[in-house]
């Protein structure tokens, strides 16, 4: 086994392969992590510009109970969340440059529960206000701030969730060439290759934010083509979020593909359904375009042009999906599925 190490009957990559994979996990949560800034802070002005026409000045900020107590004009309801945006943002970026897994994952978690409980309140701040001839006469405050609190409080482990899964660690994978592997009895190996396209991500980030401020302009009453345009959006960002990212796994239970941020869906291939598996060069033009396409040469998840696992299974047409260090994956399913099948 060449330029790796055994240990307990598993076979460890080097730290060449781990690094490979953790730069592409690092660069996926790079890409997102900006987008997500920008998008709340522009939910965050355009909420209140959208209505400005139809608030109060000054506008109630504040409530006890369910009497509105103190109020702000509207430049300062508009920049008061922006600025206080703007420096979590500031202090999850020196988090992330300078600081551990654990202050990463707490940058995370931040963002998320920052971003939507400030768009929440900045929303149901303009819904008390909408079409109030003054501030003292907002209506009551109640639902909506239980609403954003548990939607942050979701976003909030989610993103520690996601900051944590790209966490670098060991990943296990065969260290062998060719169609076949050559193991001992008893010996188990592991393959994983991931393959993320910053460019879905982002597709899937906008078009979410998209949905998002359109689902909050119909929420608040401010008119615009709110559920009509939230809806295209959200199937938009949902498709692109599941092609954006895809990873793949071999054991001795089969090939394992999972897609988007999530790790769902995915597919799975037993030994018992796998006739063959190879690595084959393809290209977003022989199949179609990016992302999951059905073309002459079957099913390919096209994330990236160049090296795809291909699987012929006993039933059905070809499976490819683009990703790293294809051949091996290949080699150890096609060994996986003989061991079976003898």
């Amino acid at each position: 086994m060449s330029d790796a190490s055994r240990k307990d009957g598993h076979t460890e990559t080097g730290p060449t392969e781990n690094a490979q994979v953790d730069q592409a996990a690092d660069r996926a949560v790079g890409w997102g992590a900006p987008v997500w800034a920008v998008g709340v802070l522009a939910l965050l002005l355009a909420l209140p510009l959208a209505a400005h026409g139809r608030l109060p000045e000054p506008m109630a900020t504040h409530w006890d109970g369910e009497r509105p107590d103190d109020s702000m004009s509207l430049t300062g309801a508009i920049a008061f969340p922006a600025a206080f945006w703007l420096v979590a943002v500031a202090a999850a970026a020196v988090a992330r440059r300078r600081g551990g897994t654990q202050a990463r994952q707490l940058a995370g978690a931040g963002l998320g529960f920052g971003g939507v409980l400030l768009v929440g309140a900045q929303a149901s701040i303009v819904a008390a206000n909408l079409d109030r001839p003054s501030w003292q006469e907002a209506r009551p405050i109640g639902f909506e701030v239980l609403a954003a609190v548990v939607a942050a409080l979701a976003a909030g482990g989610l993103g520690w969730w996601l900051v944590a899964r790209d966490a670098p660690g060991p990943r296990p994978v065969t260290a062998a060439d060719g169609p076949r592997l050559d193991l001992p009895d008893g010996q188990r190996a592991v393959w994983l290759s991931r393959t993320v396209n910053p460019w879905l991500g982002v597709l899937a980030a906008v078009t979410g934010l998209g949905a998002a401020g359109s689902a909050l302009i119909a929420v608040t009453g401010l008119g615009g083509p709110g559920w009509a345009l939230a809806v295209p959006l959200t199937v938009v960002a949902v498709t692109g979020a599941g092609c954006s990212s895809v990873q793949a796994r071999v054991t001795e239970r089969g090939l394992d593909v999972a897609f988007g941020p999530l790790g769902w869906p995915s597919r799975h291939w037993s030994p018992a359904d796998v006739a063959s598996a190879r690595a084959e060069q393809r290209t977003p033009a022989q199949v179609g375009g990016w992302g999951y396409r059905l073309s002459g040469l079957g099913t390919t998840v096209m994330l990236r042009r160049g090296e795809c696992l291909v699987v012929e299974p006993r039933e059905g047409v070809d499976f490819a999906v683009s990703v790293d260090d294809a051949e091996r994956g290949a080699a150890l399913l096609n060994t996986v599925a003989a061991r079976r099948a003898g």
